[in-house]
């Protein structure tokens, strides 16, 4: 399945190395990440060379493109947020995983159209992904 993955960039990247293992176990599964630069180390340095409307317009595309968006929720970000909002407007499938111990926001959290999951360790957060995205896999 295409999908693409959404973490925050400029909300804080502390996140990162969880991002490179959930891109890392998305093509494991057998998935197409066509976001996996949301999980490079460099991409602060990639952004700064074009606009924020090619950002806007790449990341968009992307989503019009994909079956599913995953995004990791954990660090509040409007980005993420919006590429989720966007994803559900576009009736695509969102899953949206977060440690345990985030406080997300009732937007994602209450939205029926949006499953979210939290996780308490790698392997519980690959099991998950294995499983609800298993099931939307034609």
């Amino acid at each position: 399945m295409r999908i693409f993955f959404a973490g925050s960039i400029r909300g804080g990247r502390s996140m990162l190395p969880v991002y490179i293992h959930i891109v890392e176990m998305l093509k494991k599964q057998g998935h197409e990440v066509v976001s996996e630069h949301v999980a490079s180390a460099g991409l602060e340095k990639i952004e700064a060379r074009i606009t924020d409307e090619e950002i806007f317009n790449n990341d968009v595309g992307f989503i019009d493109e994909c079956e599913c968006l995953v995004a990791d929720v954990t660090i509040p970000s409007i980005g993420v947020g919006y590429e989720v909002g966007y994803a559900v407007s576009r009736s695509k499938h969102v899953l949206c995983v977060y440690r345990e111990d985030a406080k997300v926001s009732a937007m994602v959290r209450g939205n029926k159209l949006v499953i979210s999951v939290s996780y308490k360790n790698m392997e519980e957060l690959e099991k998950m992904l294995a499983l609800h995205l298993q099931s939307k896999i034609k």
